[in-house]
Order: C-alpha cells, then structure tokens, then sequence
C-alpha cells in the first residue's frame, strides 16, 4: 500500500495504459502505414518490426541445428528437408503462442495479441523454412552449399533490419548476428557427427 501511495506522488513511475485495439484496426493500421512508407514510427516498430524480426531472428538460428545436424548425420537431403520444416513449422506455432501470449498490448501499447503472435509465428516459419528448401535437392554436396548460401543471406537480412530500424552499428549487427549462427552451426556439427 505504502508502494503504491509512493508510486502516485511520482507520475514518472505510473503507467498509462494503451486503449484495446481490434485485430481489424491492427491490420488496418498495418497497410496504412506500409502505404503511406511510414514504416519507422514507433507505433510500426512495436507492433510489427520487432515481432517480425524476434521471429525471423529464430526461425533462422533455432532451426539451424536440427536441420544441419540430420544432414550431417544421415547424408539424406529429404531427411534433412523433413525435419527443417517440422522444425520451422513448431517454432512458428511456438514463437505465435508466445509472443501473442506475453501481453494483451494493453498495458505495454504493443498492439494486438493475435496480429503480433500471427506477424511472429509467420517470420519465424519463413526464417526456418528458406534454409531448408534446398534440401528438396537430391545431393547432399548441393544442398548444404545452396543452404549455407540461404542462411549467409539471412544473416545479413537480419543486421540490415536491425541496422535499418533500431540503428544498431552495421559491423555490431552484424558480429551479433553472424555469431548466433556460427554458434548453432557448431552445435550442429557436434551433434550431427556425434
């Protein structure tokens, strides 16, 4: 009680809350702002380049080690392929659930629950699942050279976003994010020739 008595003499400690928004205003106010190329307020950022990119961000490193580590480890590419989009497809139900479920937008402003669970979930199947397609070739040489090529060029997607919208140093992005893959990638390694 004392607490909150404290916290009322200090209106830089108190907390407005973000009125509820409906999925269909959210969306609404998504294509406004796409159309419009106001695509870096702070609003846009929130409610959409974040969860987007927490969702590629992991479905382009956490899916790295079970795909890779299959390719290593049966030399299949199909098998390789199979697990990558199961991978990719329980991550995105995964990151969706989560992200949806770690505030309903109305005390952090962050916008609706359903629309930045569905932008995360979406990212993070995408993330995951453009690695994996080129274990849809027959050769295993092939496929892990095409994959390591799609994975480089999502690396790189990833540190221009976070250069572009949070203004990260591009060197620093992209150390912080090439790293993260190098760090699954050995894991992947150690497990896939285990």
């Amino acid at each position: 009680m004392v607490q909150e008595k404290n916290n009322m003499d200090r209106p830089e400690v108190q907390i407005e809350q973000a009125e509820k928004v409906t999925v269909r205003e959210e969306v609404s106010a998504i294509i406004s702002a796409i159309r419009n190329n106001d695509d870096t307020s702070h609003d846009f950022l929130l409610r959409v380049v974040q969860p987007g990119l927490a969702g590629l961000m992991d479905g382009s490193v956490s899916t790295l080690a079970p795909i890779f580590a299959t390719a290593f480890a049966t030399h299949n590419p199909f098998t390789a392929f199979l697990v990558g989009m199961a991978s990719a497809t329980g991550a995105g139900i995964s990151m969706a659930f989560s992200e949806g479920l770690s505030d309903d937008g109305t005390l952090t402003g962050r916008g609706s629950p359903v629309v930045r669970g569905g932008i995360t979930g979406i990212m993070t199947f995408i993330g995951g699942a453009l690695h994996t397609l080129p274990f849809l070739a027959s050769n295993i040489q092939s496929a892990l050279i095409l994959a390591y090529v799609v994975v480089a060029v999502e690396l790189v997607v990833i540190a221009a976003i976070r250069h572009r919208y949070f203004k990260t140093q591009w060197l620093k992005s992209m150390i912080q994010v090439v790293g993260s893959g190098i760090l699954v990638f050995i894991a992947a390694m150690i497990f896939g020739n285990a």
